[in-house]
C-alpha cells in the first residue's frame, strides 16, 4: 500500500471514537459502508453522524436502512466565498492535528494498516493524559487589560 487515508470518528467534544486506516485510492463511500458497520459495532448508542460531502448519495439510504444511522451532512452556508469554519467539522481537523503532534505520525513509516491505527490510538491516548494529568488548567487566551496607573 503507498498511500493511506486515516478516517478519525470524534465525539461531540472532538476526542477519537474510532480511527480507520485504508488504502488512499479508496473513495470515501466505498469505505465509509466499513467505517460505519465498525462504529455501530463498537458503540451501538451512536444514532447519528455528521459527515462532509463525501458521503452523499445512496451511502444515506443504506446507513438508515442497514444500520439505522442517521447521516447529518455538513456543508458549507449559502453564499459563503473563500475559507470558512464548519460546525462540527473543526473537531475534526484538530484531532487530525493532535495526533500529528506524535512524531512517527507525522509520516506512514507503517507496513500494516493496523499498525499505524495502533500508533494514532496510542498518540491520542497519550494526549488525553497529558491532559487529565495537567496541574494547571491550560491557560486561556483572553484580550489583555489595560494597565492601570
Amino acid at each position: 500500500m503507498n498511500g493511506r487515508k486515516r478516517r478519525i470518528t470524534v465525539d461531540a467534544l472532538g476526542l477519537p471514537v474510532m480511527i480507520t486506516v485504508t488504502p488512499a485510492d479508496l473513495q470515501d463511500r466505498d469505505a465509509a459502508r466499513d467505517v460505519f458497520r465498525r462504529l455501530c459495532l463498537t458503540q451501538p448508542q451512536i444514532t447519528q453522524v455528521w459527515t462532509d460531502r463525501g458521503y452523499v448519495g445512496d451511502l444515506m439510504d443504506w446507513a438508515r436502512e442497514r444500520l439505522w444511522l442517521t447521516l447529518r451532512i455538513v456543508s458549507r452556508p449559502k453564499g459563503t466565498k473563500g475559507f470558512g469554519v464548519l460546525p462540527r467539522r473543526w473537531k475534526v481537523e484538530r484531532a487530525i492535528g493532535w495526533c500529528r503532534n506524535a512524531r512517527r505520525n507525522a509520516r506512514d513509516y507503517e507496513r500494516l494498516p493496523q499498525h499505524s491505527e495502533a500508533h494514532l490510538n496510542w498518540a491520542f491516548i497519550t494526549t488525553m493524559t497529558r491532559r487529565l494529568a495537567r496541574k494547571h488548567p491550560a491557560p486561556r487566551w483572553t484580550k489583555k487589560s489595560a494597565p492601570t496607573s
